[in-house]
């Protein structure tokens, strides 16, 4: 089936070409590490004497269409924390002209982009609503306990999380379960570790993270909030390496290198202590125990009598957790994650892309009550998929890019909800996918990417036969000044429950929505500005409008057996995000502001959902000190949080114990609550900084990492106890060490 749609596509697009052929040339290349061979995502590629460039995608490709033909062109290639490069290329006519440019790293990493000339790289690139993050930025950031990416995304405008605790996060106005985590094109369905203090994914193995707050292209579906896609590193592919660090939580170990034709990567982590947790925890003990575990295999073979030069890749991932209690009035918890993919890659002598990847996500979760108060919970997930994706890139430099995607999933949950009614819930359906999209860029002041997602069969039967139309724009009324917009309609057919008087989830069970509900949908109004001033200075400003329906709610009220599970509920939220950029060795500052509403209704009653916050400020400093020294600096403010406040407490007894003739001592103390979210927690603000400095050695690199959060001590409220009414702080002042040794 994969040749058959190839050949069609292929037929379809060299047929357009040869109506529109000129004596052009395409120049085509990888751009990557010199050191180890890896891939080097987003790093600029430009044509001083045309002023045209481009960026190098997710794996470290670009290609620059419609060059005069038979000419020299000086090449400029530069990227973050590398030595620049010109490279003298001879663009054929007619032609796909293909090399490779290796970048040696700098002795001692700078803390700024370095963006070549005076010009924006792609003027007309449709952008809107997308973070494209380096490993390196992440590394640099401030973390608490150790690096992590999810902690990163906090730093972004309209990204919320509602406390220290957690780096589950809340993108405009959505759910958590409305963000899709993909590594390597596969889903993740619970990429937290240890009540979502941090991810499950080690940055060890990412080489590149691309976020989308809107905008999202047609080819990713499933979600209506975000995606977060995850690109991990493909190894050394010139010489054996390897790395091991040492935190006050985890100690993990890094193996690459070669194979014949290819390389390898394999990383694990595992959890030693638990102490710092205790910091997080208001000094309460929290029997943790996980790990997590990865690896990748790449294979080219570059004779095309049997391959055709396709390169293949398998991977996989593995994460698990388990909270156990000797306390028999403590509940256990437990949850993990299973996944493994393989994936072919093609680059055809045309400008054409192709890629078939096939995967199973597999997601297993407990909660073991044993005496406590805490209610059951069992969940299972399957996800099995086949994903097909091409991409034509035509002498206009337009592309045109589709792809079908063949997916079942099958899904367990059985859990009780607070009245005491249980509740076992399973589903198995198929989804079948396709979308298109064309890119229209062959203008520099203008650029349209305009895409159709259509859904044949979907998880939830009444999403069947549905379309997804999205668009996205760029104009560039100056050189220095765009004008950027979306609009996009989303569908999601698989959700979670959780309860939104839960303080921390430790993990959110994941269900198909049932066949009586329709499927969740929300559709996103975006429009931006977008100021630069040659590389130092950018201004960006964005309002969005989401409108959110069906969403799936856990019918709380539920009395009786034969009554529904899950209800419909209804969403929006809007707000503006402004963002300001500048950037002068040896200094990188970054500070946002954003105001945002977001509401919830379900049966009738609207209300403030627990991540709403109306205003939020968030400033990052990064400094180069030299001679391996690097320094940053974060304060982050927001208004308080809703909650719902306690008001009073009453003692319930249950009817089975009526004829217990000691009934009336069988009672139990239950909460009263208030109005749901009527109240609002203080203001937050908190100042975080690190300091690392590397050394280099003849046989190893040594880097010591320091880290200081909450430097001022701010007593940040994290919520009242419901049983005594006791405040609970968040984060105290606390420090953190990481040691990482590189062979």
């Amino acid at each position: 089936m994969s040749k058959k749609i190839f050949c069609i596509f292929q037929f379809l697009v060299l047929t357009y070409t040869t109506i529109l052929t000129q004596p052009n040339g395409t120049i085509r290349g990888l751009v990557a590490d010199s050191v180890n061979g890896e891939s080097l995502a987003f790093a600029n590629v430009y044509i001083e004497s045309l002023n045209r460039g481009a960026t190098t995608d997710t794996k470290g490709y670009f290609i620059i269409t419609r060059l005069p033909g038979g000419n020299y062109f000086e090449v400029q290639i530069s990227y973050l924390g590398y030595k620049s490069k010109t490279v003298r290329v001879l663009v054929q006519s007619n032609r796909v002209t293909d090399f490779n440019v290796f970048l040696s790293p700098t002795s001692v990493s700078i803390g700024t982009v370095e963006k070549i000339g005076e010009k924006v790289i792609e003027p007309n690139a449709t952008d809107i609503g997308l973070n494209r993050i380096p490993i390196q930025a992440v590394e640099r950031h401030p973390h608490g306990v150790e690096t992590d990416i999810f902690r990163s995304l906090q730093y972004l405008p309209g990204v919320q999380v509602v406390g220290d605790v957690s780096a589950r996060y809340y993108v405009r106005g959505g759910e958590s379960n409305q963000n899709l985590v993909l590594l390597d094109n596969v889903v993740v369905y619970n990429p937290f570790h240890a009540l979502g203090l941090f991810s499950a994914i080690d940055p060890e193995m990412i080489n590149s993270m691309e976020f989308y707050k809107a905008g999202f292209p047609s080819e990713n579906g499933g979600r209506l909030s975000s995606v977060l896609k995850i690109n991990s590193k493909e190894g050394n592919r010139f010489d054996y390496s390897g790395k091991a660090s040492l935190s006050l939580l985890t100690y993990k170990g890094l193996i690459e290198g070669p194979i014949p034709n290819g390389s390898f990567i394999i990383s694990g982590r595992k959890s030693h202590s638990r102490d710092i947790l205790k910091k997080f925890l208001n000094n309460k003990d929290a029997p943790f125990s996980f790990y997590d575990f990865s690896y990748k295999i790449n294979y080219q073979n570059t004779d095309p009598e049997f391959f055709d030069n396709s390169k293949f890749t398998l991977h996989g991932f593995m994460s698990k957790d388990d909270l156990v209690s000797s306390d028999k009035y403590t509940a256990d918890y437990k949850w993990k994650n299973n996944i493994i993919g393989v994936k072919r890659f093609l680059m055809s002598d045309s400008p054409l892309y192709s890629e078939v990847g096939v995967s199973v996500s597999e997601f297993e979760a407990e909660i073991i009550p044993k005496f406590s108060n805490e209610r059951a919970v069992k969940n299972n997930v399957r996800d099995a998929s086949i994903r097909i994706d091409y991409v034509y890139i035509f002498d206009t430099q337009d592309e045109l890019a589709a792809g079908v995607k063949f997916q079942t999933v099958k899904t367990k949950l059985s859990w009780m909800n607070r009245n005491g009614i249980f509740t076992d819930v399973t589903g198995f359906g198929a989804n079948v996918s396709a979308y298109a999209k064309y890119k229209l860029l062959r203008w520099e002041q203008l650029g349209i990417d305009a895409g159709l997602r259509i859904n044949l069969i979907t998880l939830n039967k009444q999403g069947n036969f549905s379309s997804e139309p999205r668009i996205n724009y760029t104009y560039r009324i100056l050189p220095e000044f765009a004008i950027k917009g979306s609009i996009g309609y989303y569908q999601q057919n698989i959700t979670t429950v959780s309860d939104e008087n839960d303080v921390i989830s430790l993990f959110e069970p994941w269900f198909i929505t049932p066949d009586y509900l329709p499927s969740a949908k929300s559709i996103h109004y975006n429009l931006g500005f977008e100021f630069n001033i040659g590389s130092w200075f950018k201004f960006t400003t964005e309002a969005y409008y989401k409108d959110m329906r069906d969403l799936p709610a856990a019918n709380i009220d539920k009395r009786y057996e034969d009554e529904d599970d899950f209800i419909a509920a209804s969403g929006k939220s809007y707000g503006s995000e402004t963002m300001l950029e500048l950037t002068q060795n040896p200094f990188h500052f970054t500070t946002s502001y954003s105001v945002s509403w977001a509401y919830q209704k379900i049966n009738g009653f609207e209300f403030f959902p627990k991540y709403d916050s109306r205003h939020n400020v968030k400033s990052l400093l990064e400094i180069s000190f030299g001679s391996g020294w690097q320094g940053a600096v974060t304060w982050n403010f927001n208004t308080g949080h809703p909650f719902t406040p306690t008001e009073g407490f009453y003692d319930r007894i249950y009817l089975e114990e009526l004829n217990n003739r000691e009934f009336l001592e069988s009672y139990y103390p239950q909460t009263l609550l208030g109005k749901k979210n009527s109240f609002r927690l203080p203001v937050y603000h908190r100042l975080d900084l690190t300091v690392s400095k590397r050394f280099d050695f003849d046989l190893l690199k040594f880097t010591l990492d320091l880290s200081v959060l909450n430097v001022y001590d701010r007593k940040n409220l994290f919520y009242f106890e419901r049983d005594t009414g006791k405040k609970v702080n968040m984060l105290p002042f606390l420090t953190s060490a990481t040691v990482k040794i590189e062979i």
